[in-house]
């Protein structure tokens, strides 16, 4: 029994530590490909809406996602698909992407905002730090209170 109340903690930790690391390449991906990549002329192929949520009482989600395609500087066709785009990209319309050379498939057609970046980036930072530190605290206490539970059990 005192096994679920580490486990379970825990697997929250390892989630939380994968949050972590997937923003943090995230942010590092796009931050490298405003400063340091390339940029292409990409069309719109298609954009869409993906929705989650809805289940009981929970709140609709929706995402809006653009395909886009564009040539490398090398002449490899790159078709990508971002979520979260502008909403005043239509299928058929040219903006520009940012992608590294040896990564055209992580490419980006968000305009360059550093700063944005940035505050995005803390707040899931802050938000991943204080879902692990609540998990640890959870088996922290479960620890102190099995301990003082064993002392007092014959």
């Amino acid at each position: 029994m005192e096994a679920f109340f580490y486990l379970i903690p825990a697997l929250f930790v390892v989630v939380g530590v994968f949050g972590v690391v997937r923003t943090l390449r995230r942010s590092s991906g796009i931050s490298r490909a405003w400063r340091h990549g390339r940029t292409a002329e990409a069309r719109c192929l298609r954009a869409y809406t993906t929705t989650s949520g809805g289940a009981g009482d929970t709140a609709v989600t929706t995402t809006l996602h653009h395909v886009y395609e564009f040539t490398t500087a090398e002449g490899r066709v790159v078709r990508i698909d971002e979520p979260n785009g502008p909403r005043t990209v239509v299928e058929g319309d040219f903006v520009t992407v940012h992608y590294l050379p040896e990564r055209p498939e992580g490419a980006t057609a968000q305009p360059p905002a550093q700063g944005r970046l940035a505050v995005e980036t803390g707040c899931l930072l802050a938000f991943f730090v204080v879902f692990i530190g609540i998990a640890l605290a959870f088996m922290g206490a479960a620890h102190v209170i099995f301990s003082v539970w064993g002392d007092v059990m014959p």
